[in-house]
């Protein structure tokens, strides 16, 4: 199989990690040979946390700047910092709602204008899908859905080869039993939007 490309940056605690092994575990329980790498940066106090995964025959897990299939963001901002692993042609996945850092919150630093965001992701990157992934997470139970919603996302625009029923096999494996129904329900409304 040719190799896919995939780059998935969030700020700590917003659950890069867990849909990361999520998806790896889809892909090894189809099959797919997956190679996983992740920088976790100062994640416990609201750092970056970038994972790289790579579907099919590859051999290595670095993904270089300009490599990237695909792209997925939890936080517009850190889709701009991470933006150079990607190319004209990588489908890239956002959530709009911002989550600034301490610096921004302070007065100290300026949060880049949402439409500014959005505008410079669309013609760096081949196909953009930016929406407010919060809200459908907190209509699925739980705002930390997030990572459950983007997931579906991804899953739902088909570049991978991952069936949509392999990642929920994954996630009522991998999650917790009390998160189970509301982490499938935000894949599901995920799943639903990349349509």
């Amino acid at each position: 199989m040719e190799p896919k490309r995939l780059i998935i940056v969030a700020v700590g605690g917003q659950g890069n990690l867990l849909a990361s092994h999520v998806l790896g575990e889809a892909a090894l329980m189809s099959g797919i040979p997956v190679r996983m790498s992740e920088i976790h940066g100062m994640a416990q106090r609201g750092g970056v946390v970038e994972s790289a995964l790579v579907f099919g025959d590859a051999r290595s897990n670095i993904i270089s700047d300009g490599e990237a299939d695909l792209f997925v963001s939890f936080e517009p901002c850190e889709a701009l910092r991470a933006l150079k692993k990607c190319n004209p042609n990588t489908v890239t996945i956002t959530n709009t709602r911002p989550l600034p850092p301490f610096t921004a919150v302070i007065g100290r630093g300026k949060y880049p204008e949402l439409d500014t965001v959005t505008e410079v992701l669309k013609a760096k990157t081949g196909r953009l899908i930016a929406f407010d992934a919060t809200s459908l997470a907190e209509e699925a139970g739980n705002p930390m859905c997030l990572n459950m919603v983007l997931l579906g996302t991804l899953v739902g625009t088909g570049i991978l080869p991952i069936s949509a029923e392999a990642v929920r096999e994954a996630i009522r494996t991998r999650t917790k039993k009390s998160f189970v129904d509301m982490n499938l329900s935000a894949f599901e409304k995920g799943f639903a939007k990349a349509a």
